[in-house]
């Protein structure tokens, strides 16, 4: 293209066409990706709203494993950050067996 001899008109125009195709260019590769998606699953013999709508790992709750020994409404799953009592309770020389439920 010889942008020399396009009138002011023509290369409007080719900005909103090229700014058009720019702002489309996401939603093509992502309607790409999910018909690659797609197929995928149907070369494995399932449809995508099967795979997609399985149970999410996050958001379930965790039975605790742990309670305070004097106060039992104070629990601790045994994920994250230790609470302070169980840590001091290890640090006076118990174990997590002995704050077991």
């Amino acid at each position: 293209m010889d942008f020399e001899k396009m009138s002011l008109k023509e290369l409007r125009d080719l900005r909103t066409k090229l700014d058009r195709a720019i702002n489309s260019y996401e939603d093509r590769r992502r309607r790409e990706a999910m018909s690659a998606v797609e197929e995928a699953a149907k070369a494995h013999g399932f449809n995508l709203s099967e795979l997609t709508s399985a149970k999410s790992r996050r958001g379930g709750t965790v039975a605790p494993k742990y309670v305070h020994p004097e106060d039992p409404n104070q629990t601790w799953t045994g994920r994250g950050r230790k609470p302070k009592w169980v840590q001091d309770a290890l640090d006076q020389g118990k174990s997590l067996e002995d704050l077991g439920i």
